[in-house]
């Protein structure tokens, strides 16, 4: 009865409960940080653009081929104006309208036209005409640097012809739109007016016109002779450097246990024999051994087919459809350092052909275009022609 009457006694006071982080709930909690000030956070290291972005890295880089590129940049201007200027009436322009033309002429955006002129002071000229504009042209000097160059491209017409016939025989179906032969013609120095000269040779080219409108060049006959690849002939004189050419590692398990050399002979059954660059590569499975074979072959004979056996990836990309070539060509090259050697960025890489260039950087068999473009690169950054002091003391 007295458990009953104390529990009927605590009834009647109200049940306090009690919160374990009620005390808490009094104070302020405003001065407590809660984030991480920007002093104290760890900086992010900003991922790098492929604009920017260089392929090589030390110690891999081979600096003259490096510099070859920022020559290319260097004259990018020259190059480009000279085209362009090239296929002008009277071969002048209005200063006003090249001020327009940065893309077409290689000057940077932004930047006035006149201060790229006024670098190559033997090869460009401006003046005043009548009516009273500023306008830009070829000094007299470089007039006949130009008639000296037109007169090498006939002397050189039937090698460039040969060029394109062994492009239309690497090319699948034996035909390239002549549209992709104009845009990349300095790469191989074919002449400004090809598509003229087509007609010349009945027995070599047959011009097509196709429904769009798009004007293709055919193949008319194919001549053993010319389908021989640049690795081929260099077999007959050093068959070990070819051999050593290009790798394509053969899979194998560790337990073999292979020394070095048993490992170049497995490697070597994986590398020979090579799949020529005139055999028709579109009918190849895309991803097996003979296909990627294949693909390093014809860039191999493509760029052994340039003047500086060297290309840019647009230059490559281009005949992409004729080569059948895929979108990993740039990992692939990056896995044949022997051979090839990709300078530049990964946005914007020219690819080499190592073994055409000395130790010096110099090309080891020069065309007659190049030595005339070296030339005109000498020209190019003189300030006035340099007097032979011989003569004048005569």
């Amino acid at each position: 009865m007295a458990l009953l009457h104390l529990l009927s006694k605590n009834a009647s006071i109200p049940f306090k409960s009690h919160n374990i982080f009620s005390s808490v709930s009094h104070f302020s909690t405003s001065f407590l940080i809660t984030k991480i000030p920007k002093k104290f956070k760890k900086k992010r290291k900003k991922k790098e653009s492929p604009r920017t972005k260089l392929v090589q890295t030390q110690p891999n880089i081979i600096p003259h081929f490096e510099k070859i590129l920022h020559r290319d940049a260097h004259f990018r201007f020259l190059t480009k104006t000279k085209e362009y200027l090239s296929k002008q009436p009277e071969q002048v322009l209005r200063l006003d309208d090249a001020g327009k033309l940065h893309q077409q002429l290689g000057f940077p955006r932004g930047r006035k036209v006149l201060k790229s002129i006024l670098r190559h002071p033997l090869i460009f000229q401006t003046y005043r005409h009548s009516d009273n504009k500023m306008w830009f042209g070829f000094t007299d000097f470089m007039d006949n640097l130009l008639r000296t160059e037109r007169d090498l491209v006939s002397e050189l017409e039937e090698q460039r012809v040969e060029v394109v016939r062994k492009l239309l025989m690497m090319s699948a179906n034996k035909r390239i739109p002549l549209s992709k032969i104009y845009h990349n013609r300095l790469l191989f120095g074919i002449p400004e007016d090809f598509r003229d000269r087509v007609a010349k040779y009945p027995d070599y080219f047959k011009l097509v016109v196709e429904d769009d409108g798009k004007r293709v060049l055919e193949l008319v006959n194919w001549d053993n002779s010319l389908a021989v690849s640049a690795l081929e002939r260099e077999f007959l004189v050093d068959e070990d450097k070819v051999k050593r050419a290009f790798k394509f590692p053969l899979k194998h398990g560790k337990a073999l246990e292979l020394d070095m050399e048993d490992e170049r002979k497995l490697n070597m059954l994986n590398t020979l024999p090579l799949v020529s660059p005139y055999s028709d590569g579109s009918k190849l499975d895309l991803w097996t051994l003979e296909s990627e074979k294949y693909r390093v072959g014809i860039i191999h004979e493509f760029l052994s087919l340039t003047l500086e056996k060297r290309a840019y990836i647009h230059n490559i990309v281009e005949f992409k459809e004729e080569f059948s070539l895929t979108k990993h060509t740039y990992q692939m090259l990056l896995k044949q350092p022997r051979t090839f050697y990709l300078a530049g960025t990964e946005m914007n890489w020219c690819l080499f052909l190592k073994d055409a260039y000395g130790d010096d950087g110099e090309l080891i068999n020069k065309d007659p275009q190049v030595v005339f473009n070296e030339e005109l690169y000498k020209y190019a950054d003189m300030q006035e022609l340099e007097v032979d002091r011989s003569v004048e003391q005569k």
